[in-house]
């Protein structure tokens, strides 16, 4: 970034446009003018859109003041906020000093914690950067101990205090003790390597979930003004019913899509005897819009219920499937040998809370990773290569040694010949909701020798993170009881 003789000197308006375009490498480097925080003299601010191999599209930006000499830089994501939200916990055992060599992207979104100290880096804290563990520790304890000079004589107090922690932050950063490293990202852009990819990571665990309604407000997101007001308006002695804020298996759709497809793909397997229509509210301008529902049975599987979505003001699209019946009482895997090209082409429910597991490969995705999805066999190992791509970000950058890229290249190898069938391989669903769905390829599936199922009972951990540890229906079976009750001559 230091040959300027390409720079091309422009206005912040006209870098938003470009930004905002789909540069998918080549883009050009813009430099703007730009007032120094520390002097209040110009300096100069160079941004450059670029596409992290197999991540996401980035913005660098680097500001720097001739006159009194003020740098710094930031990353931010120039792509688009992801479906979901995404936490990283990675456990770091004293000793162990490879692992504070990990890659780290923090996006402007997350929030990095520390439960051990007690210690949490907020958003506003530090901005959007890509380094490693080591380097945003010793990032963070540099800016802790920037002003103890000042403090010792304004505050001592509080200067001994930061001094003591300082200390244990160190030892954290030294691998002298063992801690746990967390980064949750509402936004779901930031990432935590794994040098053990595709393979699990036992130090790292990822975890996926729905945003609240705080945190998509503070992504930028449209809330419901109505509701805002309902809930301003709500009278204090409004309780929720014990049980009402678990259960979150209850409601969670197995599969969302924004297109129609998944409706789509339904339809051609089923004629629902009634579609119902009804208004609602769009979900990315918030005007009212339809949707369509109509309930199924699926062979073999359960009753699902098909939502779709269209707005005619903006045009947002969206389906889902949603389960229909009771919460199963057992968890379900399903196993399916892979033998021939008929088997690419089973249609496959791969709900949210299930895990896939190849065990050919040694690949083995933690539920969520994928999301919910109707598609086949053939389309879930296509996204799985590309959701691999995109998630490892560092598999072929300048830091990766050689030995590394051969792994990262003979595992897409081997996965990509999964399809060409040179062999057979084994696909697993392992659904602690039992809402996962592969098709057989017989009028009766006790026909298909080559797809089994197992049902196994979900740990107390299972349930509890599933929220179903929660549900309290005592009042539900008085009211059900005593309407049967009345019902007697």
């Amino acid at each position: 970034m230091t040959d300027t003789r390409n720079d091309e000197q422009m206005d912040m308006g006209s870098v938003v446009e470009a930004v905002s375009a789909d540069h998918s490498f080549g883009a050009p480097l813009y430099v703007v003018e730009s007032m120094c925080m520390r002097c209040g003299e110009n300096g100069t601010t160079r941004f450059l859109l670029t596409l992290v191999p197999h991540f996401r599209k980035v913005l660098l930006s680097a500001f720097e003041c001739p006159h009194c000499g003020e740098r710094n830089n930031e990353v931010q994501f120039a792509g688009e906020i992801q479906p979901r939200g995404c936490s990283y916990r990675l456990d770091v055992l004293a000793g162990d000093e490879k692992i504070f060599d990990r890659q780290v992207v923090k996006s402007e979104s997350a929030t990095i914690k520390i439960p051990e100290l007690d210690f949490e880096i907020p958003p506003e804290a530090q901005r959007g950067s890509l380094s490693t563990v080591e380097g945003i520790l010793a990032r963070a304890a540099d800016e802790l101990s920037a002003l103890q000079e000042e403090r010792r004589k304004i505050d001592p107090k509080t200067a001994e205090a930061i001094d003591q922690f300082l200390s244990k932050l160190r030892a954290c950063a030294k691998a002298e003790t063992s801690f746990t490293f967390i980064l949750d990202d509402p936004a779901g852009n930031s990432f935590v390597e794994n040098p053990y990819a595709p393979s699990p990571d036992p130090s790292l665990q990822i975890k996926f979930y729905e945003r609240t309604p705080e945190q998509q407000a503070a992504l930028g997101y449209l809330s419901n003004s109505s509701q805002s007001e309902r809930d301003q308006v709500a009278p204090p002695s409004t309780a929720i019913p014990h049980g009402a804020i678990g259960a979150t298996a209850g409601h969670r759709a197995i599969a969302q899509s924004n297109s129609t497809d998944i409706s789509d793909n339904f339809f051609r397997y089923t004629a629902p005897e009634e579609v119902m229509t009804f208004p609602s509210t769009c979900g990315a301008c918030m005007k009212l819009c339809e949707t369509r529902m109509f309930v199924t049975k699926i062979p073999y599987f359960q009753e699902v219920i098909v939502m779709a979505s269209t707005c005619d003001d903006c045009g947002y699209r969206n389906s889902e499937l949603k389960p229909g019946g009771a919460i199963p009482k057992m968890g379900k895997k399903i196993i399916l040998s892979v033998r021939n090209i008929a088997d690419l082409s089973r249609d496959v429910i791969k709900s949210d809370t299930a895990g896939v597991k190849i065990p050919e490969l040694d690949l083995e995705l933690a539920g969520g990773t994928l999301g919910g999805m109707v598609t086949t066999v053939e389309g879930l190992v296509t996204q799985i290569r590309e959701s691999l791509a995109r998630v490892h970000g560092f598999t072929f950058g300048d830091s990766m040694d050689e030995s590394k890229k051969n792994k990262w290249r003979e595992f897409g190898s081997r996965l990509t010949k999964l399809l060409s069938l040179e062999e057979p391989w084994t696909l697993i669903l392992d659904d602690e909701l039992a809402n996962s769905f592969i098709s057989p390829v017989t009028d009766d599936i006790k026909d298909d020798h080559q797809l089994t199922f197992e049902e196994y009972e979900r740990s107390w951990e299972q349930n509890e993170e599933l929220g179903l540890n929660d549900i309290d229906t005592s009042s539900a079976d008085a009211a059900y009881e005593s309407t049967e009750t009345t019902k007697l001559p």
